[in-house]
């Protein structure tokens, strides 16, 4: 799996919001998109969905797995979102009917793409959960009795349900407090260990670009001023917004408990 993002703009009536931007993922690599809020990050990850609203106009190249995304038909986007590329949402809440319980949720997202028996639905469901450490009663529990992190939890199990060849999650650990948020980027680095998925990690945390990522872009007023390996940036910044963003930001082990800073550093 490759995903090549060739010279992409984005543009409303008023102004342009993402401008000739370029960038690269490779299979089983994860790859962090910072940048603060406002930076376009987000709607460019919505972009290689085609999952913009109808106001915005998209120029460039998205290809997936050899195939121009922006040519496609929407009938083939549906096919490839979910199946091959995944989203978990920073509003992960938002994704859930409330009065639909888990097992309803996970049986309309499987019979949208195809999978047509009741019963291997349900046995893949319970799986899927047990898979993100949810027993098998969640799938009868509704959204509003579970935790926000038990939820993020869900979000995991579906989005990689369907085995995707890419992952893209976005400020997936703002609406959480800091050991919640490396639990759940624990688990989800260990989700991809077992299935080699690629994941592009948009984030402004840069203590979570610093354990998890392998290479990063830096995105600032719908550009990108800077990209490469972590390492390479991390400790030598070559542009003026990356090192001020690196200077402010806190180091690995702040926010959580004296006991968790061990487990954390890199």
């Amino acid at each position: 799996m490759t995903l090549s993002v060739e010279q992409v703009s984005i543009q409303s009536r008023e102004r342009k919001i993402v401008d000739n931007v370029s960038l690269s993922i490779s299979e089983g690599e994860w790859f962090a998109l910072v940048g603060q809020s406002g930076s376009g990050k987000s709607l460019l990850s919505q972009a290689i969905g085609r999952m913009l609203s109808a106001n915005l106009q998209v120029k460039g190249n998205i290809f997936f797995n050899g195939e121009d995304l922006l040519t496609l038909s929407s009938k083939q986007m549906r096919t490839i979102r979910g199946r091959k590329l995944s989203y978990i949402f920073q509003d992960y809440q938002g994704s859930f009917t409330p009065f639909r319980t888990i097992g309803q949720h996970f049986q309309e997202y499987q019979k949208a793409h195809g999978i047509l028996d009741a019963k291997n639905r349900k046995i893949k469901s319970i799986d899927a959960l047990a898979s993100v450490g949810l027993d098998a009663t969640f799938y009868n529990r509704y959204p509003f009795q579970l935790s926000g992190g038990q939820l993020q939890r869900v979000s995991i199990a579906m989005a990689l349900l369907l085995s995707p060849d890419l992952l893209i999650a976005d400020e997936i650990t703002t609406s959480l407090d800091s050991v919640l948020g490396h639990r759940i980027l624990e688990l989800l680095a260990k989700k991809q260990q077992e299935t080699g998925c690629a994941i592009l990690f948009i984030t402004h945390d840069w203590r979570y670009v610093r354990r998890y990522a392998n290479r990063l872009a830096v995105m600032k007023d719908g550009e990108i001023v800077e990209s490469g390996g972590k390492h390479r940036i991390l400790d030598h910044p070559k542009h003026e917004y990356t090192k001020q963003l690196i200077q402010a930001a806190p180091t690995i082990g702040q926010g959580l408990p004296s006991g968790l800073q061990e487990v954390v550093k890199v």
